[in-house]
């Protein structure tokens, strides 16, 4: 998400000619629509349909709720209109109750008050998936694993996950009472006094190649702190000897367009563009440059992006293109161009709006998805090849529009093997981390945790009696082919030598085990992990194997960053 301060409404200059003004009922039914605001839409047909439309749609709602045979609950009819109204719109133009506006604060601000905890369900009952660190059920001694029993007297037995959520949620100081069951043991009732939990939007900073100083800053999310958080992060390690930096965007999906600039103001002069809006009304054009001075105009920068890096972290990332201020190493960004703002509706709810298109320095827009134009199934296209614009960096070097952030330098990690997916699916890496813990007090510094021979067996027997199943798309192809042959007659012919590529295709889930050792391994090592060190040890540990931030150091300790700006690298 991407947004920005919405413009003042044109509606209380216009209300001193209210009644010589023609137009006055238009506005009137515009700000009825944005829920106190107003919009300025032409005048004849378009008032015309808009209140025809109005009309229709109040009679067929009260036609609806008098006739229809059984009850239709009428907020919830109502949710579902306007639900399906929007979506046919984009998927961020969004209707926001009253009841959500505590997720809708979470979003902007990253805080909330409660315990500092994930939840899950597993089977029948609610547990808790990792609790935060240095927060309320922590500092308790409330672990991942242990289930929820009872919350202030309300037993917790047949609720689902929000409900749960609800109940553990509530005003900063106010007290709580949380009963927790732990495998092998007994009940354990804590009485805990709720925090204002704010999810830092820097979770983990650090030197991951001190000898060189390359600092590494991850960030997670742009919610009203992200700037500053980042600021501090870069200083304190500068203040450790860092001499260049990695600025690691994957799977941020956005957030607040200013704290966008804010970030790339660290690294770029004071007056130099960063990003334009430009919407369909004039309020909405707008140009964001930097205000201050950089904290570092020169330290040499690379941002890693994926595919799951989108809006906010776009511009961060395109804009450092743009300007030949860093290299872009990963994937594809996710390609979202556009900006949306909420506007206060009636009740206490809200509507978040996409009202522009932003484009970068280069004066691209990479949003990917036309959502005015759809194909034959509903979905929105992709941008045509042959609409695809080429642009200049500063220093001369083409980019390109409506796909993304294409990466100056391409990381792909491979995809994780399906034993892998079948093993999450049943929770067996949690389930067994869980019981890990309970045998185990220490398992050391969380970056140099490995997973030895003897503790990969352990594993391997804990899950050989577990019932975990998982579709490889060599099967998946396969199936579809029984199906095509039988269609076309000939699986009869061909049945033998099929079943006999059905068996030699099927997973073998003891051999997959040992095959697939090292994917195994890595998301064991980071579940097991987080059980002593939370979500610090799960950076740190993580840091020696990743494949982008590898490459990322690479080019920090050769000239890679400077020539591939200059345009002569690759």
């Amino acid at each position: 998400m991407v947004t920005t301060p919405f413009p003042k409404s044109p509606l209380s200059m216009e209300t001193r000619n209210a009644r010589r003004s023609p137009k006055w009922k238009l506005w009137v039914l515009a700000g009825a629509l944005v829920g106190g605001g107003a919009l300025t839409i032409a005048a004849g047909d378009s008032y015309f349909e808009i209140s025809k439309n109005l009309e229709i749609f109040t009679e067929l709602y009260k036609e609806l709720n008098i006739y229809y045979v059984d009850d239709t609950q009428p907020g919830k009819l109502m949710k579902t209109g306007i639900d399906a109204m929007l979506t046919s719109l984009d998927p961020y133009t969004q209707y926001i109750p009253e009841s959500d506006m505590e997720d809708y604060r979470f979003m902007t601000t990253g805080q909330y008050g409660g315990i500092g905890a994930l939840i899950k369900r597993k089977g029948d009952k609610v547990v808790v998936s990792e609790p935060y660190e240095n927060y309320p059920a922590m500092k308790a001694g409330i672990w991942a694993g242990d289930e929820i029993v009872e919350v202030d007297g309300r037993k917790i037995a047949g609720m689902d996950t929000d409900e749960v959520s609800k109940l553990l949620k509530g005003q900063a100081g106010s007290a709580v009472k949380v009963i927790t069951l732990r495998a092998g043991s007994t009940e354990v009732t804590h009485s805990l006094t709720r925090e204002e939990i704010k999810i830092p939007d820097v979770p983990y900073k650090g030197l991951v190649d001190a000898t060189t100083g390359v600092g590494y800053v991850k960030l997670n999310s742009f919610t009203q702190t992200a700037g500053q958080e980042v600021r501090t992060a870069m200083k304190e390690l500068k203040e450790q000897g860092a001499k260049s930096m990695v600025l690691d965007l994957r799977g941020n999906g956005g957030g607040l367009l200013r704290e966008a600039v804010n970030i790339v103001n660290l690294f770029v002069p004071k007056n130099q563009l960063v990003v334009e809006t430009k919407g369909r009304i004039p309020e909405w054009d707008k140009t964001y440059k930097t205000l201050s001075e950089p904290l570092d105009a020169e330290i040499p920068l690379v941002v890693l992006v994926d595919g799951q890096s989108a809006s906010a972290s776009e511009i961060v990332s395109g804009a450092l293109q743009d300007l030949d201020r860093g290299v872009i190493v990963g994937e594809r960004s996710y390609g979202k161009g556009l900006v949306q703002q909420t506007r206060d509706l009636y009740y206490n709810s809200k509507l978040k709006v996409t009202v522009a298109k932003y484009y970068i320095p280069s004066g691209r827009c990479i949003q990917k998805l036309d959502y005015a134009h759809r194909d034959s199934s509903g979905k929105a296209i992709e941008v045509k090849e042959e609409a695809i614009a080429e642009f200049k960096t500063r220093n001369g070097r083409p980019v390109f529009d409506g796909r993304g952030i294409l990466p100056d330098v391409d990381v792909h990690e491979p995809e994780l093997a399906k034993v892998v997916s079948g093993l999450y699916q049943e929770d067996l890496f949690f389930d067994f981390a869980n019981n890990y813990r309970l045998a185990h007090a220490e398992i050391g510094p969380a970056e140099s945790f490995t997973i030895s021979d003897a503790l990969y067996t352990e594993f391997v027997d804990f899950v050989k009696g577990k019932q975990f199943d998982y579709d490889t798309e060599s099967m998946e192809a396969l199936e579809t082919l029984i199906e095509k042959a039988k269609k076309e007659r000939y699986y009869e012919h061909a049945q033998a030598q099929i079943d006999a590529l059905r068996r030699e295709l099927a997973p073998d889930r003891s051999e997959d085990l040992l095959r697939f050792r090292s994917d195994i391994e890595e998301v064991l090592k980071n579940e097991l992990v987080a059980r002593y060190h939370f979500q610090t040890g799960r950076a740190k540990a993580n840091m020696a194997t990743d494949p982008y931030v590898r490459k990322a150091i690479e080019l920090l300790n050769s000239d890679g960053v400077s020539a591939i700006l200059a345009g002569t690298g690759k």
